[in-house]
């Protein structure tokens, strides 16, 4: 068999090998689709969820799932960002970093429900913080934190050394080096990975049924005070996320519309996935045309 021949079939394997995946991964995102956006409506994004009645909706979990996402990221990405760049920028190759380093990879690779587990024993627990989206937010924070500092390590990594020797050439500091020259470089690839970690933290559920709670009580719109067990701001009380909605209704079989609720959230829950992926490849390519002028 010649050079060329085998080539050609390999190069058709593996074709045929990416062909058959993305069949795979078209069939469940269009058949999760099809079931679930019929069921999508104003009403059933804006209601809130009735249980043993039919005709709610996901209004509070839907909610729930934004602002447990903007609590655990506001806790996240400050510590990500300290870490990757300590990494990347001032740490030393010796012992001490190759620990860190071998530390965040077994952290990035834990199940989600190793990570709530360890939330409830110590968040809900230990720290007697109760049920709550606190609670949820720092297990999120565990759960996310390694891969938000991995990427921010590779990213500061990839940028060409000549240009850390030029701004130190220029006479400015180390520190300075990385927060005028080096982070806007990396600022695409930093921006994108925080994105895609907002979306596997928004559809995470295992960390949350021990940690932020199962139930979603009844939000009161009008006060907005964080310290009031009844506002929607407050980061004391229990909070269901959608995914926990989808499991809970699914494995409880007590809502008469059960199969139609998790269809629609289902497709909900894919869809803003989905947004989140779209916007991280977006608002990268946007973040590296504004400043590298391409």
């Amino acid at each position: 068999m010649g050079a060329k021949r085998a080539d050609k079939i390999a190069t058709a394997v593996i074709d045929a090998l990416a062909g058959v995946i993305v069949l795979i991964l078209a069939s469940l995102l269009g058949y999760i689709l099809f079931r679930g956006v019929p069921q999508i409506s104003w009403h059933f994004l804006t209601s809130p969820a009735k249980a043993f009645e039919a005709g709610g909706g996901i209004a509070y979990q839907l909610f729930n799932s934004f602002y447990l996402l903007i609590l655990s990221m506001l806790i996240s990405v400050p510590l990500a960002m300290g870490a990757g760049i300590y990494l990347a920028e001032y740490a030393r190759k010796n012992w001490v970093t190759d620990v860190v380093r071998t530390s965040i990879e077994i952290l990035s690779s834990l199940p989600s429900v190793v990570v709530g587990l360890f939330g409830f024993l110590i968040f809900v627990l230990q720290w007697k913080m109760g049920f709550s989206i606190l609670s949820g937010a720092l297990a999120l924070t565990v759960f996310n934190l390694p891969l938000l500092t991995r990427n921010v390590e590779d990213a500061l990594r990839q940028v060409n050394f000549a240009q850390r020797e030029a701004g130190l050439a220029l006479g400015l500091s180390r520190w300075e080096t990385v927060t005028h020259v080096v982070i806007p470089e990396a600022l695409p690839g930093i921006v994108s990975g925080m994105v895609l970690g907002a979306g596997r933290v928004f559809g995470e559920a295992a960390a949350l049924i021990y940690t932020a709670g199962q139930s979603a009580p009844a939000l009161d719109f009008t006060n907005w005070n964080p310290l009031s067990i009844s506002s929607p701001l407050s980061p004391f009380r229990p909070a269901e996320t959608l995914a926990v909605h989808i499991w809970k209704i699914n494995s409880e079989g007590i809502q008469p519309d059960a199969a139609a609720v998790s269809a629609g959230a289902s497709a909900v829950l894919i869809i803003v996935v989905l947004l989140f992926n779209f916007g991280a490849r977006y608002i990268g390519k946007l973040l590296h045309k504004k400043m590298t002028a391409a």
